[in-house]
Parts: structure tokens; C-alpha cells; sequence
């Protein structure tokens, strides 16, 4: 067995690993994919809040993979399935937990890949009721991309796109191609994407963008915008897209220099703000539900796997502005 660790910001190794063995109610889970995504580089540039990431850690929370193995308790029916699984480790008790919202568990927080070891390993051991399992036949490959569509599914739900609206999108990173392939199921009349990359056009285009754009358009009127890049500014750019009394998700996080919307651009435009931080397991099997019925192809996205001894080539080509890297998968 082998797995990643960061030690501490700037450190980072492949070790050997003891198999495991899950205990009551877990499952053992062979890995089939691991993606990286932005909060993996926080970690290991060191910038994420300290209250988020509990170091050494083995990070990885995107991920699929195969039921190797359950704990007493547990369904061994699960054994052989196909599956993926939510992170967050809720208590299940607190009045969040309780009305469905186990992403915003008042405890403290607690999360496979940041708190607790995560799936850049051959093996990951996790709650088997955190689990969702696939069909058969699904692609693990292109569902190790569903952690970061099951939290824009939770925007979409709360956004509640009608057909015929018209739709923005700012940002075509993972979460704004995911968001893009989401709101075209819909059928908007318009589906705008927003991005300064030449390179991620066609891509916008074949998760159904009608338009790409390098800059916001000067006039806006949409009645649904999704903030999916998470800098300074972008923010203000939803808000002036936006139709008076649209709506819109913010999904991006952005840095503590960002410039926001103020409470005044939002009152006078009666302009309804969701947010998303994880995602509550209605939106994962929402995620699941439109990746089985095929309105979502997150393999589409996928432009770079390597095995778990080159992790480190993995992050050079992100920081690489000319490699073309969208969604760079680890394969165990």
C-alpha cells in the first residue's frame, strides 16, 4: 500500500502503508481516481485557514472507487460496488445535521482529505453510510469529478433554474464547466460563460455554453448567475450581470482582498445571494442521479492523470499557465 502525505506546507512524500481494516459501519474502499483541486494546493502552499486542515494529513477528496471491505454493522452487499462518497464527517445530531445540511455541522470541522486521511492512497477507509454507490457500469474515471459537481448541484438546487432563462457563469474551472453542464440541462434560452482563457472556450462550448465570453458583457439581465472563479472581483461581476430581482450562487472563495458587492447594490437590485460550502447529500445525489442519466460528463474535463509517485509533476503542471490542465486526476 502507498499513500501522500503532506507533512507540513511545502512538504510532500510518498510513504508505504499497513492495509487496513474498517471498523463498525466503515468501508474499505479500493481507489480507483483521485483528483487536485484548488483547496489541495491551499494545503499545500499552507494558505488554507488553519481551522480547515489538521497537518500531516493524506489529502484527497475527490475520489471513486471499489468496496473492498466492510466493518461489523454494515451492508456487505456494498462489497464490489462501485462507489463515491461525502467528506464531511457530520455529527448527525446538531439542528444542521438534522434538517439535511450536514455540511454546516456545528461541530468542529472534520473532513476525509483534510482533517482525516483522504484518497491519494492505493486504500481509503470511510463512513459506509457517507457512501453513494454507482451503476455498474459507470465510469470510475470520470466519477472522481463528482465532489466538486455535488456542491454545484447544491447552487443549482437553490437556484432553481426554470427553462427559457437565461444563465451566466463566471469562471470555467472545474466548478464553472461542472455549472455550465448542469444549467444546460435546464435548457435556458442563453448560457453564457465568462472566462479570460482562450484555451477553455471550446470546452465552455461542449458543456453547453451558447456563448464564451473573455470579459462580462457590458449589459447583463440575466435571471440566474453562477460565481464560480472565486477572485477579487468576480463577486461585483455577478451582481452586474444579474437582472434586478435574479438571482445568484456564489461558489468561489475568493481572498481577503476581494472587493464584494455592497449590501446597497444587492437591496436596491432586490438581488437573492445564495452561497455554497460543501455539499449536503441531497445535492450529492442529485450529482449522482444526473451523472447515471448521463446530463453530466465530468470526463470531459479530465486532462492529465499520473500515477501517485509523480504527485509533484501533477502540481507543477497546475502552476503551469501554458499546460493546459483543467481536472488532474491521481491514479492509484
Amino acid at each position: 500500500m502507498r499513500e501522500i502525505w503532506i507533512d507540513e506546507p511545502g512538504r510532500i512524500r510518498v510513504a508505504g502503508a499497513e492495509p487496513r481494516t474498517p471498523g463498525p459501519g466503515g468501508a474499505l474502499v479500493r481507489v480507483a481516481y483521485a483528483g487536485i483541486c484548488g483547496s489541495d494546493r491551499e494545503v499545500l502552499a499552507g494558505s488554507r485557514p488553519a481551522a480547515f486542515v489538521r497537518y500531516p494529513v493524506v489529502p484527497g477528496h475527490e475520489w471513486s472507487g471499489t468496496v473492498e471491505a466492510v466493518g461489523d454493522g454494515t451492508d456487505p452487499g456494498l462489497v464490489g460496488k462501485p462507489v463515491v462518497g461525502e467528506n464531511i464527517r457530520a455529527c448527525g445530531r446538531c439542528p444542521a445535521c438534522r434538517r439535511g445540511d450536514g455540511n454546516l455541522c456545528s461541530a468542529d470541522y472534520d473532513e476525509t482529505g483534510f482533517t482525516r486521511p483522504g484518497a491519494w492512497a492505493d486504500q481509503l477507509i470511510v463512513p459506509a453510510g457517507a457512501l453513494h454507490v454507482l451503476p455498474a457500469d459507470s465510469d470510475l474515471r470520470a466519477a472522481a469529478v463528482l465532489e466538486p459537481a455535488a456542491c454545484v448541484a447544491s447552487a443549482c438546487g437553490k437556484l432553481s433554474p426554470a427553462p427559457g432563462e437565461r444563465a451566466a457563469v463566471v469562471g470555467a474551472g472545474t466548478l464553472g464547466l461542472l455549472a455550465t453542464q448542469l444549467l444546460a440541462a435546464h435548457h435556458p434560452a442563453e448560457l453564457v460563460v465568462i472566462d479570460p482563457r482562450a484555451d477553455r472556450a471550446e470546452l465552455a462550448r461542449r458543456c453547453g455554453a451558447t456563448a464564451v465570453h473573455a470579459d462580462a458583457p457590458a449589459t447583463g439581465g440575466f435571471d440566474l448567475v453562477v460565481e464560480a472563479a472565486g477572485v477579487t472581483g468576480t463577486a461585483r461581476t455577478a451582481v452586474r450581470l444579474v437582472r434586478r430581482g435574479g438571482r445568484i450562487a456564489l461558489i468561489g472563495i475568493p481572498g481577503a482582498d476581494d472587493d464584494p458587492p455592497t449590501p446597497a447594490e444587492l437591496v436596491l437590485g432586490e438581488i437573492t445571494v445564495h452561497t455554497v460550502f460543501g455539499a449536503p447529500t441531497r445535492a450529492w445525489a442529485a450529482a449522482v442521479r444526473a451523472f447515471a442519466a448521463g446530463a453530466l460528463d465530468p470526463a470531459v474535463l479530465i486532462t492529465h492523470e499520473v500515477g501517485l509517485a509523480d504527485v509533484t509533476e501533477a502540481f507543477r503542471l497546475l502552476a503551469d499557465p501554458d499546460s493546459g490542465a483543467v481536472k488532474i486526476l491521481l491514479r492509484p
